[in-house]
């Protein structure tokens, strides 16, 4: 588990087929809380390990008798985890999505994510689901057929545009995570980055390089830091585990540090 900031080389660098409205209620015979839109090289990144996030004791087992254990800080109660609407070509990516869930059931921290039912994104919120956690779901009403919307979800947001939703995850976050994934995980975990690098926020963000797969981005942000694009006083901070397991704790431990407490509405207004 590595945390990272990509900074300027210098001595004085930091080391550091749904239908769109559903039809069918969930597993647990309750009806999802719908809510609609109603207006529409590598070794040039400092990196040191990250700290252990504080012990939690087990209180009690949810309703699937999986025990729960409270999240070491209270900050962190939802998580937002992009990824892919595929399951990609290495079967490690739904293994690991998995892991991720149970592992956020089990800490007592709820999910957010992108609503659809397919691929990664469908791992993770039914392991969730599974493990008696708490799901999230927050899509646009032009993909609720197309990523086969999850109802199954306790709580459901269908939004006007790809615009609210992001802005919504943001909000009804604490702390994101990016999965493998394509385009479109890409660019929200480079939105996050970018918001965090401008300081607008200062929510843990934590890349899981499952298999390798982030690598190229890795050194991308590399190549960017060589040509001196990113630099002293605009340093790029997220943390990177090559195992799902290692997440919730990386979550913990970097909210642990992070005293700084602004309103959703105050950054998303900015923007």
């Amino acid at each position: 588990m590595t945390s990272v900031a990509v900074a300027a080389n210098s001595k004085d660098s930091a080391k550091t087929h749904m239908p769109t409205k559903p039809t069918r209620t969930p597993s647990d015979g309750k009806t999802p809380k719908i809510k609609t839109s109603q207006k529409a090289p590598i070794s040039q990144i400092d990196a040191r390990p990250a700290e252990r996030a504080a012990p939690v004791s087990k209180t009690k087992r949810n309703a699937a008798g999986v025990t729960k254990t409270p999240a070491a800080s209270q900050c962190i109660d939802r998580v937002c985890v992009y990824c892919g609407s595929g399951n990609g070509a290495d079967p490690r990516y739904a293994k690991e999505a998995q892991i991720l869930g149970r592992s956020l059931a089990e800490a007592g921290i709820s999910l957010v994510y992108g609503g659809g039912g397919l691929g990664l994104m469908g791992e993770v919120a039914r392991a969730t689901l599974g493990a008696g956690g708490r799901v999230t779901g927050i899509i646009p009403e032009f993909l609720t057929r197309k990523e086969h919307m999850l109802t199954d979800v306790q709580d459901l947001h269908i939004t006007k545009d790809m615009h609210e939703r992001k802005r919504l995850m943001f909000e009804h976050s604490d702390a994101f995570v990016a999965l493998p994934g394509g385009i479109g995980t890409l660019e929200e975990l480079v939105e996050q980055l970018t918001w965090s690098q401008l300081g607008r926020h200062t929510k843990p963000i934590v890349v899981a390089n499952i298999a390798g797969f982030w690598d190229p981005f890795l050194k991308l942000l590399g190549h960017m830091r060589d040509d001196q694009f990113i630099r002293n006083g605009i340093n790029v901070r997220f943390i990177v585990v090559e195992k799902a397991e290692a997440i919730v704790p990386a979550i913990l431990s970097a909210a642990q540090m992070t005293t700084e407490k602004v309103s959703d509405a105050a950054i998303t207004a900015k923007f």
